[in-house]
């Protein structure tokens, strides 16, 4: 499995994240890049390892919870990590419960928000490259834990190219997601 050695460095204007990827992966520069993690009880044991590899990495995250296996809502840490993705606050979050299925659903409720669950490395790719997802979801209960951080490794290494086809897609999301907002639906 490939590694990730993070380097900071600091210029005059601003931190920038060098990552360098091993066995041939491009360079990625990650400019500012905070995350926003959050699990329901179903996802705590995962979340701790995702948490651990982020810090390993060098990233900046802030852990929403929970903070324990008791038992707990999904919808409420899923709407306090999406919010605070939607808001600017973090660059992306990462999500996880028992399926990832709740958390894409409350998720996605947030207007900005594009998240998408994942199930492999190709998944985690495409919706950077394709949906320019900015909430990664993960199901604790579906995935190995060496799967799951490759997922979560692809995932914030892979940029958004930002091609038309692909800009004018997630455009016509957001057009579609503003009309409903509008109550014109």
């Amino acid at each position: 499995m490939s590694t990730i050695n993070a380097l900071c460095t600091e210029d005059s204007t601003s931190p920038t994240w060098s990552v360098s990827l091993q066995a041939g992966l491009a360079r990625v520069i990650i400019l500012h890049m905070r995350i926003a993690v959050g699990c329901d009880h179903a996802g705590f044991a995962l979340k701790q390892e995702v948490l651990r590899f982020l810090r390993e990495q060098g990233f900046t995250y802030h852990d929403f919870g929970v903070y324990s296996e008791e038992r707990a809502d999904y919808p409420d840490v899923g709407f306090e990590v999406a919010h605070a993705v939607a808001r600017g606050e973090y660059t992306r979050g990462i999500l996880i419960c028992a399926t990832g299925i709740g958390m894409s659903i409350t998720a996605n409720k947030v207007p900005g928000i594009r998240a998408a669950l994942c199930t492999d490395v190709f998944c985690a790719r495409m919706s950077r490259e394709h949906n320019d997802a900015n909430i990664l979801v993960l199901g604790a209960k579906v995935l190995e834990r060496d799967t799951a951080l490759e997922i979560v490794r692809t995932w914030l290494t892979t940029e958004f190219p930002g091609d038309e086809r692909h800009a004018r897609r997630i455009q016509k999301i957001t057009q579609i997601e503003n009309e409903y907002n509008r109550g014109g639906h």
